[in-house]
């Protein structure tokens, strides 16, 4: 006879047979699929890697079939579904290169699918998935059969350090003069005084100012505050699973071209220093810097405000020695001739012509400021009843 306790629980495991069928048939397909690439790859030892991923999967697919009998049910012999089938044959007509970043964009998506199950957070599985993920993001970026295309930009000298930091200078000055030259073209059109053209300026200038290192600080800040919780999350599974953790730093290392041998080597002198472990893992799995996380979140925002205001004075400078008319005319020249400048330097990061990239920046500039003045126009004659 059985009793109330006995019935709830024959009830729940019946309930969670679809949950426990989905899983498994999520790992028979990552199995399948990792098992595919370790016959299409040419490498040795990335197909140790392949191999080693896949018998994981399996044991995980091992595992919901236990819950299934468990709960009851009957697992049958489950059979790959069509993505993996079809993943599986591009990467055996195609290589595992073509197919790997798509199989690193479905590690990603499912990295979180089992914390909200408690029976595979118990099991430890939920760690796994994570480190699939962040093994194959390894494996999608390292240089295989050479360096890579940035690699050899830096010996050739045509990727300079900072280039980042310049396109984003050169950007940020764009917008303020764009967007305040618009401001100013708006008010003039509107045949406001120059007194008001002025004024408008300056605020222009300030409010977009003040707005872009706000967004830039909270941008950065957040980036900040996410990177510090990966790698709370990371020390976190250092504590709890220092063995799988090393076995995930040799496997990233193998597929970065590390023999076997020497990557567990490698893994086990860094996880015996708790230290340089997290520094480590941070680097190699999440790629994050822990010393600088992205950088000051107040150092972006005061780069901004002054990128952003030093674009945005192009357009009201003349108003220091002018009036009038002749101060627009002067400001649109003026910032004509700073936009041919920054589309001329844009071509530090695109390689076309400089008289092209200038003419362009300056077309497209002055085009909206066009739009912005025949609406001020507009605006003007309808309030003012002309």
């Amino acid at each position: 006879m059985n009793t109330m306790s006995d019935v709830k629980s024959t009830a729940g495991g019946a309930g969670n047979l679809g949950r426990y069928r989905r899983n498994l048939q999520g790992e028979v397909d990552s199995a399948a699929l990792y098992r595919a690439l370790a016959d299409a790859e040419t490498d040795p030892r990335l197909q140790q890697v392949y191999r080693r991923l896949a018998g994981v999967e399996e044991a995980h697919a091992e595992f919901w079939t236990r819950r299934i009998l468990g709960a009851g049910g009957r697992a049958g012999r489950l059979h790959p579904g069509l993505r993996s089938r079809v993943l599986a044959w591009l990467a055996r007509r195609l290589g595992t290169e073509m197919v790997l970043p798509i199989v690193d964009t479905l590690e990603r998506s499912d990295v979180t699918q089992y914390d909200a199950q408690p029976e595979a957070a118990a099991a430890g599985l939920p760690a796994d998935e994570r480190s699939h993920a962040r093994i194959i993001q390894a494996m999608a970026r390292p240089p295989r059969g050479g360096l890579t295309g940035g690699e050899l930009a830096q010996i050739e000298g045509r990727h300079r350090s900072g280039g980042n930091a310049l396109r984003a200078a050169v950007l940020g000055a764009n917008d303020g003069l764009v967007s305040n030259l618009s401001l100013i073209a708006g008010v003039a059109g509107a045949a406001l005084s120059s007194h008001a053209v002025l004024v408008t300026g300056i605020a222009g200038l300030i409010a977009g100012a003040c707005s872009m290192a706000m967004g830039e600080w909270l941008s950065v800040n957040s980036a900040r505050e996410l990177a510090q919780s990966q790698i709370d999350v990371e020390a976190e599974e250092l504590r709890a699973f220092p063995e799988e953790e090393k076995e995930e730093l040799s496997l990233i290392y193998q597929a970065k071209g590390l023999t076997e041998h020497q990557a567990n080597l490698l893994a086990e002198r860094i996880i015996g220093d708790k230290g340089a472990a997290l520094d480590t893992l941070a680097r190699e799995e999440l790629g994050i810097d822990p010393k600088e996380l992205g950088g000051s979140a107040w150092i972006a925002a005061a780069t901004s405000f002054l990128l952003f205001a030093a674009g945005a004075a192009m357009p009201i400078l003349p108003f220091a020695v002018l009036s009038g008319t002749t101060a627009v005319w002067a400001g649109a020249a003026l910032s004509g001739a700073v936009m041919f400048l920054i589309g001329a330097g844009t071509t530090l990061f695109t390689g076309r012509g400089m008289l092209f990239s200038g003419l362009r920046q300056l077309a497209i500039g002055l085009g909206a400021a066009g739009v912005t003045y025949g609406i001020g126009k507009l605006i003007g004659v309808a309030i003012g009843g002309g």
